[in-house]
């Protein structure tokens, strides 16, 4: 044995066998500690193979998996006035924003698009918590307008996922103006007669609660979201009194009336068909890479021959 074969070759060895490891392969649950590698966790739509823990999950991944064949199209929202109260705390508002839409690599906290589900046309709304806590700003009311606005022209429904912190403090009074404005929206879909379906994820609170996220024709909640205008701490403070188990959890608001479902995340994409199409009166979606009901309707009618009994109907 000589210092080639002790230090050398070792040496070698060490430099050549080397792999970089990407740090993110593996996720660990927050409510049951498994370590989920990525592309399982991914496919699952970040739901926890083991226990069924909803975790947080982008605007544009849900939309991917929302849908048909992953294809949709961003409706644009008119951009609000940046720093309309030159508001700073430990930072500027502008560099917070900076900060935001670096680490999510989106524009705002909310993200509006239309396509199809199951061949059924709708306009969707979907707010991304990462996004500075989700927060209601000037531009979340602008994209909700947005989106009641093409819906309506569109004659389609809007569906919405609220997840959201409450309003934006940085924005003041402007950002609860929001609340009146997301209700007028709302009160378009109404009038034009369009369903408006909600999809409240964890967390919705505050403002949002208070406005276009109660709003619905439909209420369906991820298991175990919490949906409350006030914390359940901030409750137990004021009135020094300890609440129910899983106050204000999606479970508990279902059991007293105020949600219509609780449908894991996995399964929620074919809820919002079925619910879309009953309430437009519409026959349910064929499943599989098939022509819609409405396509081999019109393929049969097309296809019978003319004949004196078809003359005497025309």
């Amino acid at each position: 044995m000589n210092w080639i074969t002790n230090y050398v070759r070792p040496r070698i060895n060490s430099i050549f066998s080397r792999r970089e490891t990407p740090d993110n392969l593996w996720s660990k649950c927050d409510e049951c500690g498994t370590m989920l590698f990525h592309r399982e966790l991914s496919s699952n739509l970040n739901v926890c193979t083991q226990c069924g823990h909803h975790m947080a999950i982008t605007a544009r991944d849900r939309f991917s998996a929302l849908f048909d064949g992953g294809i949709f199209t961003e409706v644009a929202v008119p951009a609000p006035t940046a720093d309309p109260l030159h508001f700073r705390d430990q930072k500027k508002y502008p560099e917070r924003m900076k900060a935001a839409q670096k680490k999510t690599g989106e524009k705002e906290a909310m993200l509006v698009a239309e396509g199809e589900i199951g061949r059924t046309p709708i306009v969707a709304a979907c707010q991304d918590f990462s996004f500075m806590g989700g927060s209601m700003g000037m531009y979340v009311g602008n994209a909700i307008i947005a989106a009641a606005e093409r819906a309506v022209a569109l004659k389609r429904p809007l569906i919405l996922f609220s997840a959201a912190g409450g309003a934006r403090m940085q924005e003041g009074i402007l950002s609860l103006m929001q609340m009146p404005r997301t209700t007028v929206a709302v009160q378009m879909l109404k009038e034009a007669g369009l369903p408006y379906i909600v999809v409240l994820t964890h967390p919705t609170t505050g403002g949002v609660t208070a406005s276009y996220a109660m709003l619905g024709d439909v209420h369906i909640s991820e298991p175990n979201a919490l949906i409350c205008f006030a914390g359940p701490r901030v409750i137990e403070q004021t009135i020094r009194e300890k609440l129910p188990e899983g106050f204000q959890r999606a479970e508990y608001l279902l059991d007293h009336g105020m949600l219509d479902r609780v449908t894991p995340r996995t399964e929620m994409r074919d809820e919002l068909i079925t619910i879309t199409r009953m309430l437009l009166g519409l026959p349910p979606a064929v499943k599989g890479d098939l022509p819609s009901p409405e396509a081999v309707e019109k393929a049969e009618a097309e296809a019978k021959p003319d004949t004196p009994e078809a003359d005497d109907k025309k």
